[in-house]
């Protein structure tokens, strides 16, 4: 009898150890000298490839930053926005840096670091003959926007008052505009300033127009779900306060859009002047 309590007990207590055990995920990357992590290798200038095939951006530049901090070497694996939670959550990287925003559906599924590391806001690209210097100037104009974006209802109830005219993509969107179908193409504000970086002689003729009443999608870091209270999370969170406290962020964002976003630098003024 007492050898069946006993053996009940450890198959009960073996899984409570085993989770125990396989929820140090710090000291694994520290073991095995490496951390593999997860970007975008299709979004510049968060994650892209260059001319030598070598994924780079603001999001390797903070998975780099993370390695330095931890100790071991950075290996990155490319990861899109339809399998990125799957590799996540399979164990196929160690860490997701991949312009996810953050949902409470998502909060479910991964674990999100706090605070948020960086935020989407919208823009738009605009006709300076139009006369659009914020979203208060859209009333009646002829608008381009991309189906799915979160800000579309908003765009046409509040702003526009007449449906904008929606593509399914950004390459559609862009000839309408040009074509002088719309007088500005909204969507959102990282696409717009990397516009304005990388394609600069195509829209040098166009006003960025960054709109100030939309608040900014926030974006998340984020480990396994069990991860996230842990020692690994308890780091990635405090290097991300480094981050925005000592500009770090500020710097990348302005070495990789060649701007700050609003967000961005409100975010370090909040975290700079903490004790």
């Amino acid at each position: 009898m007492v050898c069946a309590i006993y053996l009940s007990l450890i198959s009960c207590l073996f899984p409570l150890l085993m989770a125990s055990a396989k929820a140090d995920t710090l000291s694994d990357i520290r073991a095995k000298g490496e951390i593999v992590v997860g970007t975008k290798a299709d979004y510049p200038p968060y994650g892209f490839k260059n001319e030598a095939s070598q994924i780079v951006g603001i999001e390797p530049d903070l998975a780099a930053e993370l390695a330095k901090r931890i100790g071991v070497k950075l290996r990155i694996v490319p990861v899109l926005s339809s399998n990125r939670i799957q590799l996540l959550q399979e164990g196929k990287i160690d860490l997701m840096i991949a312009t996810l925003s953050i949902t409470e559906e998502r909060r479910q599924m991964v674990g999100i670091i706090d605070p948020a590391y960086y935020a989407a806001g919208i823009a738009g690209l605009a006709d300076p003959k139009a006369g659009i210097e914020s979203e208060t100037d859209l009333k009646g104009k002829s608008v381009c926007a991309i189906k799915g974006n979160f800000f579309n209802d908003d765009l046409r109830t509040l702003y526009v008052q007449k449906d904008p005219l929606i593509f399914d993509g950004v390459p559609a969107a862009e000839e309408a505009l040009t074509q002088g179908r719309c007088v500005i193409f909204v969507f959102d504000e990282t696409l717009m300033l990397s516009k304005k970086k990388y394609e600069a002689e195509k829209w040098k003729n166009y006003g960025l127009v960054q709109f100030t009443e939309v608040d900014p999608l926030p974006w998340g870091i984020a480990v396994k779900l069990e991860d996230r209270n842990s020692a690994y999370g308890k780091l990635i969170s405090a290097a991300i306060v480094d981050w925005h406290r000592t500009g770090l962020l500020v710097d990348l964002e302005k070495k990789w859009l060649g701007a700050n976003t609003r967000w961005i630098l409100g975010v370090h003024e909040k975290y700079k002047v903490r004790p």
